[in-house]
């Protein structure tokens, strides 16, 4: 009696799942629950599973951008000569979209796979065709509601002043009684994105690179797999209008709406930040010795006026560093100054920037009457920021009215672009007049931080922290520092508060380091 071989061997399969989201899969109809229905459905049918190949994909759009299904086609590839029936829970899992059902189905065919699904008897007859496409219509049908019915909703939201999206660095969300999924601040991610706005709006930052640099000195600031912090990811970030608590998208046709969120910066500072990346930058930043020389951008040569370059020449056992002048037309053309040198010259004219003790009891009623006319003139300030207000008001609602009748794709399209203008006029404006009214305790604050660098900027300058010795740099001084090889500092032109406190200075400021500018 001959015994076939075949007829004991089991009829192989292969299990597929799907989920569309995360939360399904939370919820209870992820990926396990599927695999362990399509097994017992095995079992019953005496299947060997040889394989299961599960999907995490949002939308029923093309099936070979799944990386499961690709795999799965890759594995019936690999076994030209095995025949295997392909298992998977409902069809809403096998393709939610009609072309691309029927273009899976032909794919499985050409494999000589068997498709056989728990929900629904698959037939290849010419009814059982038709019924399937129809219930594959059905599925696509129920996709597009879902993804319109999703949009409509994020944008009803958005509207209201939430944002929908991935919380950006800085942010996180917090569910809320009322409000839902919220943005909160995140520290430290918020404050660090905050000082650096601040700083790059102020000049403590010149380029974009510095940002970075900034940020790739702060441990918990977030990094990329390689750990680096990327150009393009900083730029994202210097112009996010989110962080000035506005909701802003270009999808949903919504420009500068208040957001329910807290802002990290003003909007002020956004557009100081914006001025700066789209201007040119005034401080070259060399990132291999830009953090090693302070004075590299505010020193200029005595004798052509040109700013001084930095160099680290290779001496006999280490490298050197150096300012020096490299105009081919000047007398001191690659003549070097040691670092040092400059830099402790320059060191003894900060020190003398400090005023007298006696000073102080004028600064402060300097500062008080200051503030009194200040609050007068905020008056004035916020009725006229109200005003302006209502006049863009006017001016939108005029502009909506013309929006409504224009049929022209171009004059709808500039319509939108006018609206975007006015909405961000008013933003700036009502964000203004909510500032400009001072706060009792802000002037305690104010007074304390100015007296604080007033009284004596070398206090800041001996820390050796480069930032913060450019930023004595910016705030002291009007202007670069001229300096002679051979004669050393001339005088330093002070800004403003200095320049006003000259007469209170020590006299090596007030008669000049060297000869005048």
């Amino acid at each position: 009696m001959t015994i076939n071989k075949n007829e004991n061997k089991k009829q192989k399969s292969v299990i597929y799942c799907r989920v569309s989201s995360r939360a399904q899969e939370e919820e209870g109809h992820g990926l396990q629950s599927q695999e362990t229905r399509c097994r017992q459905y095995a079992e019953l049918k005496s299947y060997e599973v040889a394989a299961v190949f599960p999907d995490t994909f949002t939308g029923g759009g093309d099936f070979m951008k799944r990386p499961g299904m690709v795999a799965l086609l890759s594995f019936l590839d690999a076994q030209p000569d095995e025949r295997f029936v392909v298992i998977f829970d409902d069809l809403k899992r096998f393709a939610r979209d009609t072309r691309f059902h029927l273009d899976l189905r032909d794919a499985f065919r050409k494999r000589g796979a068997v498709i056989e699904c728990l929900n629904f008897k698959l037939d290849d007859t010419p009814e059982g065709e038709f019924v399937e496409t129809i219930m594959a219509a059905q599925g696509a049908l129920e996709r597009k509601q879902n993804g319109r019915q999703v949009s409509q909703k994020m944008k009803a939201r958005m509207q209201n002043g939430y944002w929908v999206h991935t919380a950006p660095v800085g942010y996180r969300y917090e569910t809320r009684k009322g409000h839902g999924k919220v943005l909160v601040r995140d520290e430290p991610l918020a404050s660090i994105v905050s000082e650096a706005f601040e700083g790059y709006a102020a000049g403590r930052f010149q380029t974009q690179a510095e940002v970075k640099r900034f940020f790739e000195a702060q441990p918990d600031f977030p990094r990329n797999r390689q750990g680096d912090v990327k150009q393009q990811y900083v730029a994202r970030i210097l112009t996010q209008p989110l962080y000035t608590g506005h909701i802003c998208s270009e999808h949903y046709g919504i420009n500068w709406l208040k957001g329910q969120h807290e802002p990290l910066i003003s909007l002020d500072t956004f557009d100081k930040v914006q001025e700066c990346r789209n201007g040119v930058a005034r401080l070259p930043a060399r990132k291999n010795i830009g953090d090693q020389f302070a004075l590299r951008g505010f020193v200029n040569c005595g004798d052509c006026g040109k700013p001084l370059r930095s160099s680290f020449p290779k001496g006999k056992y280490k490298h050197y560093p150096y300012y020096l002048c490299q105009t081919k037309s000047c007398a001191s053309y690659g003549k070097s100054i040691p670092r040092d040198k400059l830099e402790a010259d320059f060191a003894e004219i900060v020190k003398t920037l400090q005023p007298s003790k006696v000073v102080f009891n004028l600064v402060v009623a300097l500062f008080k009457e200051g503030w009194s006319q200040r609050e007068k003139l905020a008056q004035d300030a916020i009725k006229s920021g109200k005003e302006q207000v209502r006049q863009i008001e006017k001016q939108a609602d005029a502009l909506l009215d013309r929006l409504v009748e224009a049929s022209s794709p171009t004059v709808i399209r500039a319509y939108e672009e006018k609206l975007g203008i006015l909405e961000r006029d008013k933003a700036r404006l009502q964000e203004q007049v909510a500032n400009y009214t001072p706060k009792p305790e802000a002037f305690e604050q104010i007074l304390e931080l100015s007296l604080r660098f007033l009284a004596n900027p070398w206090n800041i300058w001996e820390t050796g922290n480069i930032t913060l010795k450019r930023m004595v740099l910016r705030m002291a001084f009007a202007g670069p520092v001229t300096y002679h090889r051979n004669q050393g500092a001339r005088t330093p032109r002070l800004a403003l508060p200095f320049k006003a406190l000259e007469e209170f200075l020590t006299p090596n400021v007030r008669n000049g380091a060297g000869k005048e500018t």
